[in-house]
């Protein structure tokens, strides 16, 4: 087992993890780190508990 998956938290799923953001003038801009071509920009902020 690698150090990552020891320090991963049992709570939070494996995919959300590797999920990573950077700001722009546009918006937020979400991204998989470890499938880069997977992103979602937004211009407004919502928890994602409210989006579901």
């Amino acid at each position: 087992m690698d150090s990552a998956a020891e320090s991963r938290d049992p709570d939070v799923p494996a995919a959300v993890e590797t999920i990573e953001a950077y700001e722009t003038d546009d918006g937020v801009v979400l991204y998989d780190a470890e499938n880069p071509l997977a992103w979602v920009q937004a211009t407004d902020a919502v928890p994602l508990t409210d989006a579901v």
